[in-house]
Parts: structure tokens; sequence; C-alpha cells
């Protein structure tokens, strides 16, 4: 039997001053700068190819499925006939992707600071948009996703917040505070729901997933924290569905197989009757972190990361 080779250049993905984990490198693909963020397009010899920006590692090519499938899916079959959408961030194009697949969507709005990341998304990761941008139904908006929903005179039935967490120094920060969530509310429809990627469920790194979660139940009637694990990341990884009508606990598995039959085009590969119920039945040790939380995150005192892999 031939021994394999130990690979001899690695990408390190850095969790806290104390835990780092790392990939075998096939070869960078891209790696430059844009006027907000530092982008790196990377293959790895497990992943295939990731999004890298500032240092933080975003989606995997092997895997992200699980990831966008989690975060875009239970608010649109939730909802009883979402037609419009708006996503914030989401520059790889998978989030889009997962919004076009439903039929009855007729509009979604992409709002993305970083053009650069989109044009780079265009080329190097065509398994993650698969041509969605093109989609007659696309919009692309490259500026700030705040000012967007301030600005703006429509209303979405789905609004999906998909940035980077908020890193001290980095773009995103103030998109998780109450003043943000406060903006997205009234630019929802009556039973519209907002999906936000919440950062990590590390037991040794709760804080930012559990600040949202209060910080959005200051807003909004209902506030369901979901969870999945993604092993690109290694870790659980947290989201939060929030509205004012829609529980995704009072909506049963057959129901929810019965509306991705009718209604979404392909085969989802994570997202399911049986899956939506353990996104939402989540570990004890969150629970009780949840439950204890009190910060609420604000404009004047928003809460930033200090992300040990930044240069």
């Amino acid at each position: 039997m031939l021994k394999k080779e130990t690979p001899s250049r690695w990408i390190y993905d850095y969790f806290s001053p104390y835990e780092v984990h790392k990939h075998a490198l096939k070869q960078t693909l891209y790696h430059g700068h844009s006027e907000y963020q530092e982008i790196v397009i990377a293959e790895t010899e497990c992943f295939g190819r990731c999004l890298i920006l500032d240092n933080e590692f975003q989606s995997a090519e092997r895997d992200e499925f699980i990831y966008h499938e989690s975060l875009v899916q239970p608010a649109l079959i939730l909802h009883p006939k979402p037609e419009k959408v708006a996503i914030i961030g989401g520059g790889e194009g998978a989030a889009i992707r997962e919004v076009l697949r439903h039929r009855t969507v007729t509009k979604a709005v992409m709002v993305d600071l970083d053009e650069k990341v989109v044009e780079c998304a265009k080329k190097y990761l065509p398994s993650f948009h698969n041509g969605c941008f093109s989609d007659e139904r696309a919009k692309l908006l490259f500026e700030d996703g705040r000012k967007f929903l301030e600005e703006t005179d429509e209303t979405f039935d789905v609004i999906i917040i998909d940035i980077t967490c908020p890193i001290e120094e980095g773009p995103a920060y103030k998109l998780f505070t109450k003043e943000f969530y406060d903006i997205v509310k009234q630019k929802l429809t009556p039973q519209g729901a907002l999906s936000v990627q919440a950062s990590t469920v590390s037991h040794t790194a709760l804080a930012t997933y559990t600040v949202i979660s209060r910080t959005l139940k200051e807003v909004f009637t209902n506030v369901s924290p979901s969870v999945a694990h993604i092993p690109f990341f290694a870790m659980l990884w947290g989201f939060c569905l929030a509205s004012n009508g829609l529980d995704p606990n009072q909506i049963n598995k057959d129901e929810i197989d019965r509306r991705i039959s009718e209604r979404v085009d392909g085969e989802l590969r994570f997202y399911d009757g049986i899956t939506h119920q353990a996104l939402f039945n989540l570990p004890k040790y969150v629970r009780k972190a949840l439950k204890e939380q009190t910060h609420i995150n604000r404009d004047n005192k928003p809460l930033m990361e200090q992300y040990p892999g930044r240069a």
C-alpha cells in the first residue's frame, strides 16, 4: 500500500486565541484586496473550493449546502407564499440560489457591499451560485445593506441576513443591532420572516449567538434559534429565525415535506421535515446559555468579535 505524502501547505481557520483548525491546501485560486476586505479563494484537499474574507472562512464547496439550506429554507417554507425576498450579503451566490429554487418567488434582491466578492464568485465558485445571477428574477445591488433597507420603499416576505460575523474593524457589525432589526421589521410584510446567520455555537464561544437571539427578541414576537453541524467549521453553527407570526415548532414534518415537493425545484440535500425538527431542537447547554443572556446589542455599543486570524 502506497503511503500518501503529508501535505506541505496548510491554511488556518482561527476560532479563538487558543483554538485553530487547519486545512490542507491544494492551490490558491485567487488572492487580492477589495476596498473593504482581503479576499481569498482556495482549493482544499477535503472540502474543495472555499471563500475566505479577512482570513475568516465563509463556506466550502463540499458542505456549503448544509449552511445555506439551513439559513434559507426554513423561512421560505414556513411562509405561506414567499414572493419577494431580500438577501443582505451572500456574495458567493449560494443564498440567492436557494431562494430562487422556490417557484413562488417572483423577485430576489441581493444587496452586497463588495462587488469584488461577487466577481470572484462568478469566476471561481460556479457550484455555489449555479448561474443564479443571470436569473431574470434576480436583482443585484452593490451598496450598504442597512442603507438599502433604510431607503427602499419595498417590503419583503423574507429577508435573509448572510453577512460576515461582527468582527472588530470589519464591515458588518452594525447589521446585528436592535436598531438594525427595527429597520428590518418595518420592511417585512405582515407574515414576513427574517433569517440571520448567527455565528458559532461552540461551547467555548456562545456570546455572539446568544446576544443576537436576545436582541432579536426585543423586536420580534417569535424568535427561534437553530443550529446545524457544519463539517468544514468542525462545530455547530447558529441561525435565528424571527417573525411576528410564524413559529417553526408549529408545523409538522409531513407538511414541510409537502411544501418542499410543491414549491421547490430540484432535490434539497440537507433540509426536509425531519431535519427541520433537528434544527430547532437545541442542545441543553445552548438553551441554558440563551436563557441566561441579558445583553441587547445596540448601535452605540455594538458587539464586535476580536478575531485572532485578522492580520
